[in-house]
């Protein structure tokens, strides 16, 4: 089994992307390739941008590596209850090539941030949004305090309950 899994954040020190590592590298007897959103940067999108550059290379390589998968695990970051820029933007180009973004793939959710909430804001809105784009959402689940339940040295999420809650959602992918 090939697993894809990427934070949709542009951040270097991501957190979502810790997260979303540790939970891919969960999934038993996965090949597991970890994607950076800053390997796909592309001009913010609009129609005339596309008008201009036609379908970016960038937008089909990171669909080709989605292709490749046979399960996605993404982390989102939460910037103002909403997605990153960075992820919307490069989903909007995506979107543009195949509407049906995620092809079908079984794909586990998550958020985390600092706070206690755990980006569960933008959690709710890619829970309802992604299966519209050919996601099968197998489940979901948003990590509260990221520095008080994960310890970035080891990788790990260190709160017993929380990690138990997510090796059973990453379990729904086998």
């Amino acid at each position: 089994m090939k697993v894809i899994a990427f934070a949709a954040s542009s951040s270097k020190q991501s957190i979502n992307k810790q997260l979303v590592t540790y939970a891919a590298g969960l999934v038993e007897n996965a090949e597991v390739e970890v994607l950076d959103l800053n390997d796909y940067e592309l001009p913010l999108f609009s129609v005339d941008k596309e008008a201009e550059l036609g379908q970016p290379a960038l937008a089909k390589a990171f669909l080709e590596k989605l292709a490749s998968a046979d399960a996605l695990v993404i982390s989102f970051a939460e910037h103002n209850g909403n997605y990153s820029a960075a992820w919307k933007n490069l989903f909007d180009w995506c979107s543009r090539i195949e509407q049906k973004i995620f092809q079908k793939k079984p794909v586990i959710l998550l958020s985390t941030s600092p706070g206690d909430r755990g980006g569960a804001s933008v959690l709710e809105i890619a829970v309802n949004s992604v299966p519209r784009f050919a996601a099968d959402v197998r489940g979901s689940m948003s990590l509260p305090a990221f520095y008080d339940n994960f310890d970035q040295e080891s990788g790990q999420v260190i709160n017993p309950n929380l990690d138990n809650q997510l090796r059973t959602l990453m379990a729904e992918l086998m």
